[in-house]
C-alpha cells in the first residue's frame, strides 16, 4: 500500500547537485536491498533558482559512472512537503536553518542533517557546483552512499524515534 511507504526528501540549495545524487543513491541502496517498493523518495531545492532544470552534468556523469539511474528535474520545497514526508534531509547548515525556519509547527517530517549518518563523521555535504572539476561530485556520491546506509541502519535499530 502506498500509504504504508516511508517517505524521504533530500534538500539542497538548487536541487541540481547534492540532493539529486543523494536521492539517486538512496533509491539504488533500497532497491539493492530489495526494499525499493517500501519507499517514496524525492529531492527538492531551498531556492527556486533552477526549478525545472535537470541535474548539473557533473552530477549526472557521477551517477552514471556508479550505475545510479536518475531522471528527475529540480523542484522547490513546498509547504506541504513537511507533512507529506517522514524525513527531510538537508546537506549543510544553511539547508538546516532554512528547513527549521520553514517547517510548520507540529509538522510530520523530521528534518535531519544527512551527513549526521556518515560513519566517517563528515557531517557537511559540501556544494560542488562552483568546482572546476568533478571531484566534489564524487565526494558527494561517496558521502551519500555512507549516509544512506547509516540512516537505514539507524532506522532498523529504532534509534530515530
Amino acid at each position: 500500500m502506498s500509504s504504508d511507504k516511508k517517505k524521504v526528501l533530500f534538500i539542497c540549495f538548487a536541487n541540481i547537485c547534492r540532493s539529486p545524487i543523494a536521492e539517486g543513491v538512496f533509491q539504488k541502496t533500497v532497491n539493492d536491498l530489495g526494499k525499493g517498493s517500501e519507499w517514496e523518495i524525492d529531492s527538492a531545492a531551498i531556492s527556486g533558482w533552477q526549478v525545472g532544470s535537470p541535474p548539473d552534468w557533473r552530477a549526472l556523469d557521477t551517477m552514471k559512472k556508479h550505475n545510479v539511474p536518475y531522471d528527475n528535474y529540480a523542484r522547490q520545497l513546498e509547504h506541504e512537503d513537511f507533512n507529506k514526508y517522514d524525513y527531510i534531509f538537508g546537506m549543510d547548515d544553511h539547508n538546516m536553518r532554512s528547513l527549521s525556519s520553514e517547517a510548520p509547527k507540529g509538522c510530520k517530517a523530521k528534518c535531519l542533517l544527512f551527513g549526521s549518518f556518515d560513519p566517517e563523521g563528515d557531517r557537511i555535504i559540501r556544494d560542488p557546483y562552483f568546482d572546476s572539476d568533478a571531484l566534489g561530485y564524487e565526494k558527494c556520491y561517496q558521502q551519500s552512499v555512507r549516509c544512506s546506509k547509516g540512516f537505514l541502519e539507524a532506522l532498523e535499530k529504532g534509534s530515530l524515534q
